[in-house]
């Protein structure tokens, strides 16, 4: 994070004006840093960063973060590929090849996922099957045996289960009564 730091530094980006989310999942929605530089942005502004990655989770999401831009009236520049800089031409362009391409691989995605639920449904008679639990019940009353303990965290029992914590509580939470 220092270089991506000192790297913004030497553009003449001020520090006041450096936003870093040091240990912070890129893949969350909302990062405290990040939610800043958006608020802090005005029309004419241009969002400077070290990499693509640094401000998108993946390529579709990346082109969602470019358009909010677009439509805000602040321009995109990437250090590392100087392809991408939306305040010239070239770079414009190139963005929206990528964000064709964007475009492009999640029709992909959307019509390989329906050809799968189709194959699906003839294989099983024109339905789908239900899903079974994700959690046995066996697994639950360890759960509940454990969360009772409260010495180990819900992190752990969900991992020692093999299951996410969501669906840990979606079973034996605190809401959830004794059966």
């Amino acid at each position: 994070v220092d270089n991506q730091v000192e790297r913004l530094k030497e553009t003449g980006i001020p520090g006041d004006a450096i936003f870093v989310d040091d240990g912070k999942s890129g893949k969350l929605k909302s990062r405290p840093a990040w939610d800043a530089c958006i608020s802090y942005l005005r029309d004419g502004d241009v969002l400077t960063v070290t990499k693509l990655d640094r401000i998108g989770r993946s390529l579709i999401n990346l082109v969602d973060i470019v358009n909010l831009m677009h439509e805000r009236g602040v321009q995109i520049r990437c250090l590392d590929s100087g392809e991408i800089d939306t305040t010239t031409p070239n770079g414009e362009f190139f963005f929206h090849v990528m964000s064709a391409m964007a475009q492009w691989e999640a029709r992909m995605a959307r019509d390989r996922t329906l050809e799968g639920l189709a194959a699906a449904r003839v294989r099983h008679g024109g339905t789908l099957p239900v899903r079974g639990p994700s959690i046995s019940p066996d697994k639950i009353k360890i759960a509940r045996e454990l969360m009772e303990r409260r010495d180990v965290s819900a992190e752990r029992i969900a991992q020692m289960l093999g299951v996410s914590r969501a669906t840990l509580y979606r079973h034996v939470g605190p809401q959830k009564e004794a059966s």
